[in-house]
């Protein structure tokens, strides 16, 4: 019995805790079983690499930066992800390998390419049944995080022209793996969002 492998991809600030939520609740409503985890941060190794790597002071290399979520991954994978899928469970997890792409390949210029083989090494070539790419326009994405917050971790804080790469590269990913990905407009209501993304796992989840 295998479980299903759902992920949430977009920059910050599209909605994704939201969507992620609303799947969950639909999901138990109709008898699954659900994990719902994160990346960085699954687990209690994760979360220490989650403070690492989000709100250390000071600099960070690029390629550090990318090292420590491929550690995150191969930990959280092997550790919380693969046995919930053994059980039969559905994963809904916010953030995967894309944002590692996406953030460290596009918005740091590293070698997109070799981001990929490294995450794909540490989570031993596990990719999503389904990934939910929540896109929206980098400014518009920016004015929710300002209206909720005073404080931005590491990656929030880096300048437009950073999250516009980061954009543009989820939507190379998007376009290179179409039965992988659904794009949703992150500017639509939630609820809209919500049932466009039941009516993709729903597919999934029949016989």
């Amino acid at each position: 019995m295998s479980g299903l492998f759902l992920t949430f991809e977009g920059g910050d600030g599209v909605g994704k805790s939201t969507q992620a939520q609303l799947l969950e609740d639909w999901l138990r409503e109709r008898g699954e079983t659900v994990l719902r985890t994160r990346e960085p941060g699954g687990s209690e190794l994760g979360n220490e690499l989650r403070d690492i790597v989000l709100h250390r002071r000071g600099d960070m290399a690029p390629r550090a930066e990318a090292l420590i979520y491929a550690a995150d991954r191969a930990h959280h994978i092997a550790t919380v992800v693969r046995p919930a899928l053994a059980r039969g469970e559905v994963v809904v997890q916010d953030r995967y390998l894309d944002s590692s792409v996406a953030y460290q390949g596009a918005g740091r210029t590293l070698d997109a390419a070799e981001i990929r083989r490294i995450s794909l090494w540490a989570a031993e070539g596990l990719l999503p049944d389904l990934t939910v790419l929540l896109d929206l326009d980098e400014s518009a994405a920016r004015s929710r995080i300002d209206a909720t917050r005073t404080t931005y971790d590491r990656l929030e804080a880096e300048r437009a022209e950073f999250h516009q790469r980061v954009r543009a590269a989820y939507l190379e990913l998007a376009a290179a793996e179409p039965d992988r990905f659904l794009v949703v407009d992150g500017g639509r209501p939630a609820d809209d969002i919500a049932a466009q993304i039941r009516a993709r796992v729903l597919e999934l989840l029949s016989p």
